[in-house]
């Protein structure tokens, strides 16, 4: 069946049946308003695909994630974040040339002008990180003014990317300098890769295992499909906004708790707890109790229903940086305890609540030593190509139209202002 008939007062309408390379399959209700009068309503837009894309697969229920094809878990064995990056962006595997120019054009870029750094250190240094982000990526738009027409052609599209790369671990890094009182001499090195260069930047120095483990926690953020900021992306390049506009609206969808935010919130948790004693029993006992209002941060996913397979992937780099470092912090004792006490207790092995990546990576980043504001930050570096791809994909489309959602008003009916 290659179409679904709907019949509403009267009138019938062909729904054709799109029908996904992953055997995923959808109604297209374009015409549905226009010959029916009606829409579909779908708040938050959980069962509406909003586009048609080759980036990203996800089975939530059998853990599955995969770019452009291929597994995640061989793109963290065998690959690094600068190839993972190209292979979003440009749609197939660089070869050895191919990836040594963009690691160089990435290099290039590595380079922010002045008047960005003098505008970070212009805030607060309390102020919030994300903010200094999209503050300073839009602020982009003034110094590469041959990327704010509407339109791109070829050769400006295959630089966006490792323009973008390059601007935003120097910006990022700058962030954390700031808001830790450190020096803002940044000198990227093009001798390292963007992980090592990035903790190079920030520390002064580098470490294999910790930039190793920043490599994979890049990898594993580099795309998630149609999320909120990702989603967000798209609607707002839909109006051929530039695209230092368009990355700094996924910046600020990113920053809420419930998407982006979640790792630093699991770190405000862990601080709760060792606050009130450090009994992480307690607080177990605490989330199985439906009428109690706390709520464990980092287990469990939306879309993952069985185990998120990133998680899985963080887990024995996590615990290699832990033992590394050798970090003395009750706070990630308790991180350790609830882990440990969550995969056994059958309450939640039984409804798959399994800590998830934000947990891990939250873990890690508390034992860099880097600030909870600035997590979410780390998280954004990491989405940035998935961002562009999407964005690129978007534009590069048959059938771009400016995304423009209906609604169901409720609102009082017509009436009179001189009525009183």
């Amino acid at each position: 069946m290659s179409s679904y008939k709907l019949d509403l007062d009267g009138k019938s309408v062909e729904l054709p049946i799109v029908v996904g390379t992953e055997n995923e399959k959808g109604l297209d209700i374009s015409n549905l308003r226009a010959e029916t009068g009606y829409i579909t309503l779908d708040n938050g837009y959980v069962n509406t695909g909003s586009c048609e894309s080759q980036i990203t697969f996800i089975n939530g229920a059998k853990g599955i994630l995969r770019y452009r094809g291929y597994p995640i878990e061989q793109l963290v064995e065998k690959s690094s974040f600068e190839e993972v990056s190209y292979l979003l962006y440009y749609g197939k595997r660089p070869n050895k040339s191919e990836l040594e120019g963009f690691k160089a054009k990435i290099g290039e870029y590595s380079v922010v002008p002045k008047e960005i750094i003098k505008m970070i250190e212009a805030f607060p240094k309390d102020a919030h990180p994300m903010g200094m982000l999209a503050t300073a990526v839009t602020a982009l738009s003034g110094f590469y003014p041959e990327f704010v027409k509407s339109n791109l052609n070829d050769d400006e599209k295959n630089k966006a990317l490792p323009l973008l790369m390059g601007a935003f671990k120097v910006i990022s890094a700058a962030i954390y300098r700031h808001v830790s009182s450190g020096s803002m001499k940044l000198n990227s090195q093009s001798s390292l890769n963007y992980p090592e260069d990035f903790v190079s930047l920030m520390f002064d120095k580098s470490d294999e295992d910790v930039a190793k483990a920043l490599d994979i926690l890049l990898i594993l953020h580099a795309d998630h499909e149609q999320n909120c900021s990702a989603s967000t992306v798209r609607m707002v390049g839909s109006s051929k906004a530039n695209i230092f506009a368009s990355i700094a609206s996924g910046i600020n969808a990113l920053w809420g708790p419930l998407h982006g935010g979640a790792n630093q919130a699991v770190i405000e948790m862990l601080d709760s707890i060792q606050a009130d004693g450090g009994d992480y029993k307690k607080y177990i006992e605490l989330a199985k109790d439906k009428s109690h209002p706390f709520r464990l941060m980092g287990f469990g996913h939306r879309v993952y229903k069985n185990f998120d397979p990133r998680a899985k992937l963080i887990k024995g780099s996590c615990d290699k940086v832990l033992a590394k470092l050798g970090v003395s912090d009750p706070v990630l004792d308790i991180a350790k305890g609830l882990e440990a006490e969550a995969l056994k207790d059958p309450y939640f092995v039984e409804r798959k609540l399994f800590p998830n990546v934000d947990f891990y990576s939250g873990i890690i980043y508390r034992a860099l030593g880097i600030p909870t504001t600035m997590f979410t930050v780390m998280f954004a570096l990491g989405r940035l190509p998935g961002w562009l791809t999407q964005w690129k994909e978007m534009i590069e489309g048959d059938s771009l139209k400016i995304c423009r959602p209906r609604q169901i008003y409720t609102g009082e009916t017509l009436r009179d202002f001189s009525d009183q």
